[in-house]
């Protein structure tokens, strides 16, 4: 059983738009407005904000500003309330026809009331937000919330249903929006990072031109990076791994989700990244749309699924929270590698729970404790060097819900060296 003063808190307050749910997890905690099209509004650690919110429409409470009045709305996108966060969409977007989406704005999905209800068991909490039916769509969508005690992640289940009387087909496409920042140095580590899964796939596919196209850089021989940058644009990546990570000054949010087979929106895109700057006028092939600050979309998409009426699909993302420990490498359910490899380290782990990085290795071989794990703070892990280490050594931690997971291989030569890591 878990003791009352670890379970997950709930916290509900009224506003203009409906109310605010808050589950805070101790250092962890995440606002939702389910009177704002379901979105997160907030996802903090110590009290330090990972999401962008526009403040020209909400104030530091979450509350709109003087003349800014919350409700369903529709129209071009320079009628588009964006208030920020995170939001779940259908794909494929566009205005050719019914199989698109013409959003955002959207009267339902996007600025829509959902319906709010929250589970609590065992110390989790869970926030059930649910959208209207759309007529547009034939959707009905489901945002699902996991928040467990002495964690650094969260949970985000996703469902669509078709509520219309005749097939439908969509994609689950989950929006995430960060602060960016004006451009770096050439050799800065901020921006976002994409595993890739050498599938065979295009590493990246160019989608949308606003004032030009976002440059990618390869970080490492399976990570790309795009950072941040002066532009208004949009990158898929058809060869995704299932991973992605914003790195930030001070603080990285982390997402993994599960790449499946089949077919893809956007030219195959499994992850997309948009990147906006401020402008001084709209950009009237993207409907009048006109930035006024630097952001970053991290996305997430499902495939394409063909939905009987009444039959659902569903996308499961897991977030992770954490310092920015340099460019991130890797990330897994249990946490995120940072860090440059550098005399003889592995890197930097940075876990969701609480427990010890353990490597196995090779068949009579006793496992090694690489580490002590706190949730959200950095680890620094080498293995010790020596013949009698010779052999692969599969590295694994503890999961937020239970249980382990595998979060890395290190392959160490006869010599006792490393030869390979991941």
């Amino acid at each position: 059983m878990t003791a009352a003063n670890d379970a997950v808190r709930v916290r509900r307050t009224p506003t203009a738009y409906g109310e605010l749910i808050t589950l805070d997890a101790g250092a962890l905690t995440v606002t939702a407005a389910p009177g704002l099209g379901g979105r997160l509004l907030s996802v903090t650690l110590g009290g330090s904000e990972f999401l962008y919110r526009n403040p020209r429409l909400l104030d530091d409470d979450l509350t709109p500003v003087p003349g800014v009045r919350a409700g369903p709305h529709d129209g071009p996108m320079a009628d588009w309330l964006n208030w920020g966060g995170d939001k779940t969409w259908p794909a494929p977007q566009g205005w050719d026809g019914p199989g698109q989406w013409a959003g955002p704005p959207d009267p339902v999905l996007d600025s829509g009331p959902y319906t709010a209800r929250v589970e609590q068991r065992d110390g989790t909490a869970a926030l059930v937000l649910t959208s209207g039916d759309d007529p547009r769509t034939g959707l009905r969508l489901t945002r699902r919330i996991v928040l467990r005690p002495r964690s650094t992640a969260f949970g985000l289940h996703l469902k669509m249903t078709n509520t219309s009387a005749v097939e439908r087909r969509w994609a689950l496409w989950n929006v995430t929006q960060i602060a960016g920042a004006p451009p770096a140095s050439p050799a800065g580590a901020e921006g976002v990072y994409l595993g890739r899964a050498r599938s065979g796939r295009p590493s990246t596919v160019p989608l949308v031109a606003g004032t030009g196209r976002p440059q990618v850089r390869e970080a490492a021989a399976d990570v790309l990076h795009v950072p941040h940058q002066d532009v208004v644009g949009k990158v898929g990546f058809p060869d995704s791994a299932g991973w992605l990570a914003h790195v930030g000054p001070e603080r990285t949010l982390a997402q993994c989700f599960t790449v499946h087979e089949g077919s893809y929106p956007d030219e195959g895109s499994r992850a997309e990244v948009w990147v906006e700057c401020p402008l001084a006028e709209g950009l009237p092939h993207l409907g009048g749309l006109r930035p006024r600050d630097h952001v970053v979309e991290c996305e997430a998409l499902g495939p394409l699924t063909t939905l009987a009426p009444g039959a659902s699909a569903a996308l499961e993302v897991e977030f992770g929270v954490g310092p920015s420990a340099g460019p991130v490498r890797a990330v897994t359910p249990a946490g995120y590698w940072a860090g440059l490899l550098r005399d003889g380290a592995e890197g930097v782990f940075v876990p969701y729970t609480a427990g010890r990085l353990e490597a196995h290795g090779p068949a009579g071989t006793q496992p090694l404790v690489l580490g002590t794990l706190e949730p959200g703070r950095t680890c620094g892990v080498r293995l010790p060097e020596g013949q009698e280490h010779y052999g692969r050594w599969e590295l694994t931690a503890p999961l937020p819900g239970g249980g382990r997971a595998r979060v890395g291989r290190i392959t160490v030569g006869e010599s006792g060296t490393r030869t390979h890591f991941n």
